[in-house]
């Protein structure tokens, strides 16, 4: 059996972590074991996440496995697109990465090597969330 290279890389978007494995292949996407289309619920969640492959022209040149758990599915979503962005840069990281076709100028121009790091804040006491106060009442 032929031993196949494999990038891996990590992903994290609010209370979601991706974990992404990519192998040459035909572009299958599989998601915690299940189809990527059959996981994901609306079809503008699966062509986020693949956002990254269709920039680099990549859509048909990988098999991806991806395990994804905690939040819901927008976050899993950024955390997986996050993470097929890093396996990616993990494949090209050979090649000179100043040249105008490196996948790192390509994916930081979209904006898609920096992690998001918008998450829900803390409640604090004395209020209802984390900024709403309880209706005042002056009588």
């Amino acid at each position: 059996m032929a031993n196949k290279q494999v990038w891996t890389a990590t992903g994290r978007r609010k209370r979601s972590v991706a974990r992404v494995k990519l192998v040459g292949g035909t572009g299958r996407i599989t998601v915690n074991g299940k189809d990527v289309e059959e996981y994901m619920p609306f079809a503008t969640l699966v062509m986020d996440l693949k956002q990254p492959l269709v920039a680099t022209n990549n859509e048909n040149r990988f098999d991806i496995d991806v395990t994804v758990d905690g939040g819901g599915f927008s976050g899993q979503t950024g955390a997986i697109r996050l993470a097929i962005t890093r396996a990616l840069l993990e494949f090209d990281k050979n090649t000179d990465q100043t040249r105008e076709d490196s996948y790192r100028h390509i994916l930081k121009s979209k904006g898609f090597v920096t992690r998001d790091a918008r998450v829900k804040e803390r409640k604090k006491y004395g209020l209802k969330k984390a900024r709403r106060a309880p209706q005042f009442s002056k009588r």
